[in-house]
């Protein structure tokens, strides 16, 4: 795919979504995306042929993963990331990446590890566990802490303490807010009925699945790329589906 990126001021850039990468080094620089592209040691002999070496295991894969720093006891600080999403998930790896040695806490609202948000709307009958950013092994081996199922219901920014729904309170030294976005049911009567579903999770993907026949029809409201994915998915699984949009 980067063969067809754009090429300058020593990085490469994908053309479908924009992750960017050092040349030199592989290293990831901008997102979407959470792995590094492996680097291979090239030698180009006297007689002009050209030598690649490489690990077995970067040539199955095509990616890698930054050197992590491991927690040390002694550094008392703790940063809280309140938000499972892949922004979250990118700080609690980032804070790693760079050297931060004291406790990382993730905070997820949703009972499942960070997955591939982007796939909601594309396949509604996704199998999470491929979706997955990481593994649990990938966070305890780094020192990650994940709390699932779990929100935060105050945060006290003068005693820099928050408090989470099931009562226990975690003091911090900073905190990075991900909770992202919610989807905004529209105020008009019937949005509240149980077959109108809105679309963020993968919860909420499962359930429109779960509806879908081919007596059904759908109606989807907005145009936006996430209603038109969700109209592609569904429009060979229901007898109907119509899109409206507020744009001429």
């Amino acid at each position: 795919m980067l063969v067809t990126g754009a090429l300058g001021e020593g990085r490469v850039r994908c053309p479908w979504h924009g992750a960017c990468f050092n040349v030199e080094t592989g290293d990831i620089e901008d997102f979407p995306g959470m792995d590094s592209l492996p680097c291979y040691r090239v030698t180009v002999g006297e007689a002009g042929d050209v030598k690649v070496r490489a690990k077995r295991t970067e040539l199955a894969t095509n990616k890698r993963t930054r050197v992590m720093a491991k927690r040390v006891a002694q550094d008392e600080r703790t940063y809280v990331v309140i938000g499972g999403g892949p922004s979250g998930a990118t700080c609690a790896e980032t804070l790693r990446q760079e050297g931060f040695t004291g406790r990382v806490v993730m905070i997820n609202k949703e009972p499942a590890l960070p997955y591939d948000r982007v796939k909601v709307s594309k396949t509604m009958d996704m199998n999470l566990e491929k979706c997955l950013l990481r593994t649990q092994q990938f966070y305890d081996d780094n020192d990650i802490e994940v709390m699932l199922g779990t929100a935060v219901t105050k945060l006290d920014g003068a005693t820099r303490e928050l408090t989470l729904d099931n009562g226990y309170k975690i003091r911090y030294d900073k905190a990075y807010i991900a909770t992202g976005s919610n989807p905004r049911r529209p105020p008009i009567e019937g949005a509240d009925l149980g077959n109108v579903c809105v679309l963020r999770t993968a919860a909420d993907a499962k359930q429109v699945n779960d509806q879908l026949g081919p007596e059904k029809r759908i109606v989807i409201l907005g145009t936006s790329f996430i209603g038109l994915e969700a109209a592609a998915y569904c429009v060979n699984k229901v007898a109907k589906v119509t899109v409206i949009g507020r744009g001429a």
